[in-house]
């Protein structure tokens, strides 16, 4: 279920690099080699994000819904997601996301192993700058499909609108105090 959730959600951000690489090689079997890439490495993510949900199922630590059980854990998930989002790291990941021309230009492989290899090579800044995004889930519910819509149009307005640092950190200020209700009111 993750990482079909995280493909799915991952698929309208991948669609800029897709077409520039199909544009730039000429070649739909080499996009869609490229795409299996990309999404290929955000289903790999998904492995990892159901493996920590089982962990918290078996420890007893979800509540219906597939949520945190706890107030205070999700608020302090909240509060690290939101931290991130000020992060270096997350900026040098999210710089390399929004320039899918920089990335073609210095990272260009031939070939459909090449494409492969450069899907997967993308998403991995792609991976680095929304996975702690992603565990939002976890609070809001795994299977909540207007959050995870919400997770996904935040990723594609990350990458598509020129809203620089400051649009990350609104985003890292209001799920911090998000994560602060519920610390103290949960």
């Amino acid at each position: 279920m993750w990482a079909v959730m995280m493909a799915a959600m991952m698929a309208p951000a991948a669609a800029p690099s897709t077409l520039l690489h199909a544009k730039m090689s000429k070649s739909a079997l080499g996009a869609a080699a490229y795409a299996a890439g990309y999404l290929g490495a955000w289903c790999a993510a998904g492995v990892a994000y159901a493996l920590v949900h089982w962990a918290l199922q078996g420890a007893g630590l979800l509540a219906p819904g597939m949520r945190l059980a706890s107030g205070p854990a999700a608020g302090a998930l909240l509060i690290g997601t939101g931290a991130w989002q000020w992060s270096p790291v997350k900026a040098r990941c999210v710089a390399r996301c929004r320039s899918p021309l920089g990335f073609m230009m210095n990272e260009w492989r031939d070939g459909i192993g090449g494409a492969l290899w450069m899907g997967a090579r993308y998403a991995t800044w792609c991976v680095g700058c929304c996975w702690l995004v992603m565990t939002v889930l976890f609070v809001a519910g795994a299977m909540s499909v207007a959050w995870a819509a919400g997770i996904a149009a935040y990723v594609l307005l990350e990458r598509l609108l020129p809203l620089g640092r400051g649009f990350d950190r609104a985003v890292g200020v209001a799920l911090i105090a998000c994560g602060a209700w519920l610390i103290v009111f949960e």
